[in-house]
């Protein structure tokens, strides 16, 4: 899981010099700094509680559920190509992608995001971390979501 956040991390990176080339605007940096200490402090939570439960055995429909919510983000992640980011940006002139599962939802990505914080945890049966997570999540992806819908209404 480390890995992989490390890996969308340098692929937000790299989109984002792409993003600034073509003119983009960022949105939303006052509650950026949060998130990434919410999903940080995340991983640390899960670690933590595992270790104080003393390991836990996998939970092996959890991580089938996972892998297939997975499956969706790189979907909807390869959906939105180079205009993917961990932040929020706009090319002026640019609007919404509409192919993948953005066809079919407004924010797939987001739907993604509250089912891998509630799963990876129940993955290793460490409920403290899935509730305490959901519910920053859903506080944070409220304050998120409300940035990107005015940020697209323009």
């Amino acid at each position: 899981m480390i890995l992989q956040r490390l890996s969308e991390l340098y692929i937000s990176s790299r989109n984002e010099k792409w993003l600034l080339q073509n003119g983009a605007i960022q949105y939303g940096q006052s509650h950026y700094p949060f998130m990434v200490a919410m999903h940080t402090l995340f991983i640390i939570s899960i670690i933590a509680e595992y270790n104080w439960r003393g390991g836990t055995p996998i939970s092996w429909g959890f991580l089938t559920a996972f892998l297939l919510v997975l499956a969706f983000k790189f979907w909807a992640l390869s959906s939105l190509g180079k205009y993917w980011n961990t932040k929020i940006y706009r090319i002026p002139g640019v609007y919404p992608v509409k192919r993948g599962p953005y066809k079919i939802f407004k924010h797939p990505n987001y739907m993604e995001v509250v089912c891998e914080i509630a799963l990876i945890p129940l993955v290793f049966h460490l409920y403290y971390t899935a509730i305490t997570f959901t519910l920053l999540n859903a506080a944070m992806l409220t304050v998120r979501i409300s940035v990107e819908n005015k940020v697209w209404a323009k």
